[in-house]
């Protein structure tokens, strides 16, 4: 497996990413007032925002870092660790929680091996767990990338999960 599929990075990979870096910042026209929407975009694109990234726009927009970092670690969105290629959320709202999903949650640890907020050592998958996913009648609900699953069994869960490339 790659160092990058790892959510490690090699300088060779950080030159490759400047070019992608620059075309972001070209897009929001190196515009300061932008730094909300450049940092999705980064996020977007490496699935985290990893240092160097920072630093570049730091350097590049002459904005200090501790005032990216500010609104970096301000907004849940933003991940300032390596990320799973799939994320899994679980939902632990009162409706899901009253249909179990304490019992989902534990079927998804068991499988991978990690607690939510974790990621698999092979930065395969990310666990999550949020107040509500909205759909509270088919609880409890979990989502892997996007697509909502109502109580899968463990064979169920084992089975998406090795589907996933």
């Amino acid at each position: 497996m790659k160092l990058r599929e790892k959510g490690l990075f090699m300088l060779e990979d950080m030159t490759e990413d400047f070019e992608e870096i620059d075309k972001i910042l070209k897009k929001h026209d190196y515009s300061s007032n932008s730094l909300i929407q450049m940092l999705i975009d980064f996020q977007s694109k490496f699935n985290w925002l990893p240092k160097f990234v920072l630093y570049n726009i730091s350097s590049k927009l002459n904005i200090p870092l501790t005032n990216i970092y500010s609104v970096a670690t301000f907004y849940k969105f933003f991940n300032l660790e390596p990320r799973g290629k799939y994320s899994i959320v679980v939902c632990a709202g009162t409706a899901c929680h009253v249909r179990g999903s304490e019992n989902l949650l534990q079927r998804i640890v068991n499988i991978l091996d990690i607690n939510p907020g974790d990621t698999t050592d092979d930065f395969k998958f990310t666990l999550d767990t949020v107040n509500c996913l909205g759909c509270c009648a088919l609880g409890p609900v979990m989502v892997l990338n996007e697509r909502y699953y109502s109580n899968p069994s463990t064979k169920q869960l084992e089975k998406l999960f090795s589907e996933v490339k």
